[in-house]
């Protein structure tokens, strides 16, 4: 049975039972609660900290804008996955904002991207930090010479810092698929090989596939004290290039 996990830092009220395939690993409830005062929901409008403006990319053809604190530095961009990125400027929280909003309109990107996506483009990178760069380098130089950005807000140069090597991908074995969701009684054994965000890529009995880290909360997790030696029995949704998908490849 996997639990609801509660919201800032409370316990669920009612003790409730989530699917296996919810990422927050919370119930309607506390989702509402922890929601209530998210940066990303527009709920803290006089936040008095300086926000970063940025682009992110995750694979040919799948660029971000987005925003976040300055005191978070990068960390906000490994956690998303992000395979490179750049700051486009920093000010005050309103101030970002609107320029996000600009940026998203005159660029034609998103603010979000989804994870399923990330991971089927993560197999098909770049093989040089040059050519990872490309795309956010001339969304930069186009959004910098953007008119009507925020007074407030400063521009900042265009400087690419990638991720690969941070995350672990260098030279990894293209990942087959993700794990779709954990079920009681169900094992998962093999070899670390990278980790981009959430995502754990995994070695199992020599197929790569991509588990979730979000998809564990709430669950009571114990090891397998080795004698499972490489192998996977939750369902798993195989990675195609036309985006289509299926369960069950293991």
């Amino acid at each position: 049975m996997r639990a609801c996990v509660g919201a800032r830092g409370h316990v669920c009220p009612v003790g409730a039972v989530v699917a296996g395939r919810s990422i927050g690993a919370r119930c309607e409830e506390c989702a509402r609660l922890d929601r209530a005062h998210s940066v990303a929901a527009d709920a803290v409008p006089d936040d008095p900290r300086a926000y970063h403006v940025y682009l992110a990319w995750f694979g040919p053809g799948m660029v971000k804008v987005g925003i976040t604190a300055v005191e978070r530095g990068e960390a906000r961009l490994r956690e998303q996955g992000a395979v490179c990125f750049s700051w486009l400027g920093v000010g005050p929280l309103m101030a970002a904002r609107r320029a996000e909003e600009m940026l998203r309109a005159a660029l034609r990107v998103p603010d979000r991207i989804p994870y399923a996506a990330k991971r089927a483009v993560r197999a098909g990178l770049p093989g040089t930090e040059a050519e990872r760069a490309a795309e956010i380098a001339e969304l930069h130089g186009r959004a910098t010479a953007l008119a009507g950005w925020p007074e407030s807000l400063a521009r900042k140069p265009f400087r690419a810092v990638d991720h690969v090597r941070v995350f672990g991908l260098e030279g990894v074995p293209d990942a087959v698929g993700e794990v779709s969701e954990l079920v009681a009684g169900g094992v998962v054994s093999g070899a670390l090989l990278a980790a981009a965000g959430p995502d754990l890529h995994l070695d199992v009995g020599g197929r790569v596939v991509v588990l979730d880290t979000r998809l564990m909360r709430g669950w009571e997790l114990v090891p397998t004290h080795g004698s499972h030696g490489g192998g996977l029995s939750f369902p798993v949704r195989e990675f195609r290039e036309a985006g289509a998908s299926q369960d069950g490849l293991f």
